[in-house]
């Protein structure tokens, strides 16, 4: 069964365009700090589930594209690297605490804003519109994933 997922990248680490741009069109999912985010790529995340490839931490912030869950879960070796911004001195190579995925590009798309998507009353409960929602990673019903194919002609 196809799960959903929308996932938040800041355009500077890693944009839509980037993804397209990419070897396969896929990018490995690096820097996950939170054990939640961690919990759905390890627990909930399959090959093939959908992703809504959300740009946040800039200017508009919404959803780029479409893309696909394209690996199992796997080590985030940038846990390792002193010289990272992700490096994690308390992780060890025997037991690794941070995993990633990669994710493959479907299609880019307009941008749906976060201010267009909080008017539209089929995404009142997604996850990123609550208040204090900080996570990079969140489920997203399937309802909602029609929701925002149809608005993006998808």
């Amino acid at each position: 069964m196809t799960s959903y997922w929308l996932m938040k990248s800041e355009p500077e680490e890693c944009s839509i365009d980037d993804l397209a741009a990419a070897p396969k069109k896929t990018v490995p999912w690096i820097g996950v700090r939170n054990y939640q985010a961690r919990n759905f790529m390890r627990d909930g995340m399959r090959v093939g589930d959908g992703v809504l490839f959300y740009h946040s931490s800039c200017a508009e912030p919404g959803v780029a594209g479409l893309a696909e869950v394209a690996s199992a879960a796997y080590t985030d070796a940038t846990q390792f690297d002193p010289t990272s911004p992700y490096f994690d001195a308390k992780s060890k190579p025997d037991a690794p605490r941070w995993l990633h995925v990669d994710v493959k590009l479907r299609r880019k798309t307009r941008l749906l804003s976060l201010r267009e998507m909080r008017t539209l009353p089929p995404l009142a409960g997604m996850r990123v519109l609550q208040a204090g929602n900080r996570l990079s990673i969140t489920p997203v019903t399937p309802d909602e994933w029609r929701a925002v194919c149809e608005l993006l002609g998808a």
